[in-house]
């Protein structure tokens, strides 16, 4: 059986041992709190940046359809620019024939 001084000496350092981890366990509940806490911060951080990037993509859809709208209108135009300087080109072609028969008449 163990002697009295030395089951002394291994309850002292027992104790010793308990006092490390509790200390050692407080520190931890402390980090853990903390961790918490950046966690709950990094996840608000990131709701914000999810509901920016959901903002801009609702924004760009709108732009992309703008710029389907500005597309087929400047066709459009272009279609009728075409046309119109076709119808000019015509005329002028009438007209410098009509001249060309004065001139030669005259």
């Amino acid at each position: 059986m163990a002697s009295l001084e030395d089951l002394e000496t291994r309850v002292t350092a027992l104790e010793e041992q308990m006092r490390h981890t509790r200390q050692d366990a407080a520190a931890a509940r402390v980090l853990a709190g903390t961790a918490d806490r950046d966690v709950s911060e990094f996840k608000q951080t990131l709701n914000g940046h999810t509901k920016v990037l959901n903002a801009m993509r609702e924004t760009q859809i709108e732009h992309g359809q703008d710029i389907a709208d500005l597309k087929t209108e400047v066709g459009s135009l272009r279609a009728e620019m075409t046309s119109g300087f076709t119808k000019v080109n015509i005329s002028m072609a009438q007209i410098s024939r009509l001249l060309q028969q004065v001139v030669d008449k005259g």
